[in-house]
Order: C-alpha cells, then structure tokens, then sequence
C-alpha cells in the first residue's frame, strides 16, 4: 500500500467562532492509500485549540511512524493494519484517525460496498444540528431564524464567552426561532462550574435539550458537580478522547451523553468501541467532528448510519464550505446529510 499525503485549504461561506478559536477556512490534511488500483481517503484536521494536531504533525507523523508500520502488510489486512497505526505513535490521533479511515475506505472501495455498507448499515440519509457561531444577540437571532429557513431544526448555540450574556443570547434565540426548532448550546469549556449552573438553570425554561462541556475538559469533578445540580443533560466532549476518559466520566457520573469525534479518538475502530461502551453504561451519545471537509464527515456520518446514536448528530462542519476540496461523497440538503452510493465514501479525487 502506498501512502500519499494533500494539504488543502478550504474557505467558509461564514466565519465559524466558538469560545476558543475563530475559523475562516477548514486547514486540513487528506490522505490517500492506495493498493494501485484502488485508493482510501481519510483526513487529519488541524485542531490547535482542542487536540493541538497541526497539518506538519500529522503529515510527518504519518510519511513517517505510520508508513514504517504498515509496510509489509497487504490491502486486505485490516485488522493488524488498524492496530499498528494506533500503536505507531503516541497521541497524533488526528494522523492516526485519517489513516484509519483511509484503510477502511480502502476496503470498502476493494469489496465494491459502501463505507456505511461496510460497517454494516443500509442507512444512507443521517441527520445533523448546525451550529450558531459565537455573536451577539442580534446576530445570534438572525442566525437562527435563517438557519432554521435552511431547513435545520436542531441549532447549537455557541456560549461559553461571557456567562451574564450567554442568558440573553439563548433567550433572543428561542423568541427569534420559536418553540418547535431544538436548540442546544456549547460552551467549549468556556463557564466555572458555579456561572455554568447559575446560566443553566435561568434558561431552562427556554426548552435546552443538552449542554455541551460547560467546564474544563480535565475538571471532571466540576462537570459531575454541575451535572447533579441542573435537570438540562449534560454532554461531555473536550472531556473524551479515548476509552480511558469514557471509562472516567462514567466512574465520576461527570455527564449524561458523550460527543465521541474521530479526530479525538483516532478513527473508526475506537470510536465504535465508545460508543458501545457508552450505550452498555446507559449514557447517551453523538457523534460529532471538527471543522473538517467532505472526507471526514463522511466517514463519521457512516458510522452513525450503522451505530445509531442517541441524539441528533453535529455533523454540519462541511456544510460550512463555500465548496468541497474533493469530488464525490456525501451532500446536505437541509439537515439530511445523503451518504453516497459509490464505494466507500464515494471521494472521486482531489478539486484543490
């Protein structure tokens, strides 16, 4: 198998703000395997604010450790291919996650199924919330109202960046939006344990369905506390990368659902083992993505095709892109995201 590596740069028809960062274009790496007739494709994003993975890491990380362990080895050994990847590095999960998924679209493409036919779905329509960027009320509002005319019904609200405004924004959402459309927030970290309870409680009343890592990822203590003192479920994400961290937020009864990205965990393979994990230990689950192209949430919308989750998905990154580096897979119309029918994830090539 060959590895081959492309950086791309993709620019937003918006920019995307949250409590740690602003984005104005998706900054990733795409990686190709090939066998020479068939290639996978798999992308590392780079996430300085949340993983720290950058293009350069992830790029040397794979032309490097991760091509040395797969040589050797054929198409068609998945299994070992998979386990050598993530013992080929530590941390670099971004690296591991494109490679990963690279190698089971790879044999997807070689046994002419599906990606999510591969993992074992029919599926092919998943549905995503779509995010309202950090803003002020007014633009938050307007945001809302024309997202919802988009045709989503799950909006995810940005918070996290002033606690005392974070009340009147969600507010001038619900006015702005009404009652039938979900609206769920994310404060990336962003509250103390005490403004995130005191913020919670004053808009529960605005129908929340969940909130998001209300505190620091590693303060698994302050979301358990906050966790107990609010009727709003409470998602852990910055929190989870891998089964250990699972494994610790189910010990301290730290949250309610887990957001499980392949970009945390390092692709396919672990990311169904949390998901199992998660629904054995009765927590809910969603399988969500970083600012990523068409490769990476396609692969992670496979997956929910054939490992359903709780809750609505937050798949909407790609949705973001003015246009997509690669031809081929998946679409958006609306809130429906529509798996191809081509093999694997259906990417064709590069546009870029």
């Amino acid at each position: 198998m060959k590895l081959t590596t492309h950086r791309v740069s993709a620019p937003l028809h918006t920019p995307f703000v949250t409590a740690l960062r602003t984005a104005t274009h998706v900054e990733s790496l795409l990686v190709e395997v090939s066998d020479g007739e068939h290639s996978g494709w798999g992308e590392a994003p780079q996430v300085w604010k949340v993983t720290g993975d950058s293009l350069a890491g992830s790029q040397a990380c794979i032309e490097g450790p991760i091509t040395a362990a797969l040589d050797g080895l054929g198409p068609d050994d998945l299994t070992e291919a998979l386990r050598r990847v993530q013992s080929a590095a530590v941390g670099n999960f971004g690296a591991k996650d494109a490679v990963d998924v690279a190698l089971h679209d790879l044999a997807a493409r070689r046994r002419g199924q599906t990606l999510h036919g591969f993992l074992g779905s029919t599926t092919d329509v998943v549905r995503t919330d779509v995010t309202l960027s950090v803003g002020d009320a007014d633009a938050l509002a307007d945001a809302g109202k024309a997202r919802v005319a988009d045709g989503f019904d799950v909006l995810k609200i940005k918070v996290g960046t002033d606690a005392a405004g974070d009340i009147e924004r969600v507010r001038r959402v619900r006015d702005a939006i009404g009652p039938g459309p979900r609206l769920r927030l994310d404060a990336n970290q962003g509250w103390t344990r005490r403004d995130a309870v005191t913020v919670i409680r004053a808009i529960e009343d605005c129908d929340i369905e969940l909130v998001e890592q209300p505190v620091a990822a590693a303060d698994l203590e302050g979301m358990a506390w906050v966790t107990d003192r609010v009727n709003t479920p409470i998602l852990a994400d910055e929190s989870v990368y891998g089964v250990r961290d699972l494994v610790a937020v189910i010990r301290h009864g730290a949250a309610d659902l887990v957001n499980v990205k392949l970009a945390k965990c390092g692709g396919l393979a672990t990311a169904r083992t949390l998901l199992e994990l998660a629904r054995e230990h009765g927590l809910g689950a969603i399988v969500g993505c970083m600012m990523e192209s068409h490769v990476g949430v396609g692969a992670a919308a496979a997956l929910v095709s054939a490992y359903p989750t709780t809750a609505v998905n937050d798949l909407d990154a790609a949705w973001w892109l003015r246009e997509a580096p690669v031809t081929g897979g998946i679409r958006y119309d609306g809130s429906l995201i529509h798996l191809p029918s081509a093999p694997g994830l259906g990417v064709t090539g590069l546009t870029v």
